[in-house]
């Protein structure tokens, strides 16, 4: 899809498609998504998720069809509705949906967080909530959701464990990740490849102030020798934390590394233009710690 949003950096704002289940909205970043299809017959693959509606093939391409109303926990009515066909952490994944309502251009500031009562641990698929014209809009993790019906293609954690012993770093580490279980998955991999100081942050406003905090103090050089930022984060985005870093000359020597599933090769050129030092796409955490070692190395010299 082209939107003018993907032209520009660093505005901590997105484009979120609204569509419904049912009587209920939904939002999606448009940044995930390819193109919007009307429904088409699928072909049934036995013994797959129960979530799992089939397989098509448009354009000689196979993509697997997620019925989003029985990953939600709702009744499927039978509606032919449309495909929203997606492409994050390198995989094309269509979704079923019933209607779709528009595009809707807003800022990360407007997202609200869900509260620990409905974004645990525990496999929430609900990263915000914005509210629309006097109604709510829920933004789905669709990540989580690929990730609940296919392990694999979530955080390769295992690649910590190839890594081997490793001799343990005095660097100290931020992290700007909002997904608690993500955030965890991070710490727990790092520490293993012997990164412990770490400081960890739950958005790019929480990364940003704590780095203001320690520059204004005179202590940034001895408290953060690397910043880890996802791009989605509700108040200040990870682009937006990478232009703030990268303009400042008091901050730009900081390494920047964008983790996020949303590195497609549009978003690596916007990365690239707000002065990112790497970017990977989140499966690839072995590459994330070869990239840390790198740019340590450099700074250290």
């Amino acid at each position: 899809m082209d939107t003018n949003i993907l032209l520009e950096s660093g505005t901590n704002e997105l484009e979120i498609l609204e569509f419904t289940l049912g009587d209920n909205h939904y939002g999606i970043n448009v940044a995930k998504i390819r193109e919007i299809l009307s429904y088409q017959k699928v072909t049934p693959v036995p013994n797959t998720h129960p979530s799992v509606e089939g397989i098509f093939m448009p354009r000689e391409v196979m993509i697997t069809v997620i019925n989003l109303k029985k990953c939600l926990g709702m009744e499927d009515d039978g509606q032919e509705g449309l495909f929203i066909i997606t492409n994050f952490n390198k995989l094309d994944v269509a979704f079923h949906v019933d209607q779709v309502v528009g595009i809707h251009r807003v800022s990360w500031n407007e997202i609200i967080k869900p509260d620990s009562t409905i974004n645990g641990e525990d496999g929430s698929v609900a990263t915000g909530v914005i509210k629309m014209d006097g109604k709510l809009v829920v933004i789905l993790d669709f990540e989580a959701i690929v990730s609940s019906i296919s392990p694999e293609t979530g955080l390769r954690v295992n690649d910590i464990e190839q890594i081997g012993e490793r001799s343990r770093s005095e660097d100290p580490i931020m992290i700007a990740e909002d997904s608690p279980l993500l955030s965890s998955l991070i710490t727990d991999c790092l520490k293993k490849a012997g990164y412990e100081k770490l400081i960890v942050t739950y958005n790019g406003q929480e990364a940003w102030d704590k780095i203001q905090e320690f520059e204004k103090a005179g202590t940034l050089d001895e408290n953060v020798h690397c910043v880890i930022t996802d791009i989605e984060m509700p108040q200040m985005d990870g682009h937006r934390l990478t232009k703030l870093i990268k303009s400042d000359d008091k901050l730009k020597h900081l390494p920047v590394i964008i983790f996020s599933s949303l590195v497609n090769e549009e978003m690596r050129r916007k990365g690239e233009s707000l002065g990112a030092d790497a970017q990977l796409t989140k499966p690839e955490i072995g590459s994330l710690v070869d990239a840390i070692d790198e740019l340590l190395a450099k700074r250290n010299k």
